[in-house]
């Protein structure tokens, strides 16, 4: 296949999916390398930024992702009568900032840090599918860990954890002190 038809293949396969497609899987469907689906990937999303598209072409760690430009999210919800999503409560933000910056965690893990049960904004931040369990510690009684989702990253527009804002000096410190007692 020319380069222009790898290009196409690739934003047909990427739009028809509705979800985060691999990298490596678009590499076998077309049979070229990771790389060069990276590449064509990374011109698909130059291309799509330069033309101000309500269209926007993602990457999402080591997937790719077709989606609507968030400045036309009101029209769309017009037209399509959607409920605006209740924002995050404060808690909610807390516990998803301590899991974001710190996973794989555990429950406990963010309990100590907050000081508080965290058990319902665990339950709710599942089931808006902002984390996830990631496996047990070989631990005794083998605690569940959570860490965030693709769809984390979608919701917050980054690639990436790397993209995430550093964290302040003074919270550094208190988040490394809770993480060394937890592991004595």
């Amino acid at each position: 296949m020319e380069r222009a038809d790898l290009k196409a293949a690739v934003e047909a396969i990427v739009f028809s999916s509705g979800s985060p497609v691999e990298g490596e899987k678009i590499a076998q469907a077309l049979e070229i390398s990771a790389g060069e689906v990276e590449e064509i990937c990374e011109g698909l999303i130059k291309d799509y930024k330069e033309r101000k598209s309500g269209i926007r072409f993602l990457r999402l760690g080591d997937s790719y992702q077709m989606c609507s430009d968030e400045a036309y999210a009101d029209q769309i919800r017009t037209v399509m009568d959607l409920k605006r999503n209740t924002p995050l409560s404060q808690a909610a933000s807390e516990v998803l900032a301590v899991i974001a910056y710190n996973q794989p965690v555990t429950k406990v893990f963010v309990e100590q840090v907050r000081g508080v049960d965290c058990s319902g904004v665990v339950a709710n931040l599942i089931s808006r599918q902002l984390i996830e369990e990631k496996g047990r510690l070989e631990l005794p009684g083998r605690p569940l860990v959570y860490g965030t989702t693709e769809h984390f990253l979608r919701c917050f527009n980054i690639s990436s954890l790397s993209e995430l804002p550093p964290l302040p000096d003074d919270n550094k410190a208190e988040i490394e002190d809770k993480t060394e007692d937890e592991g004595e």
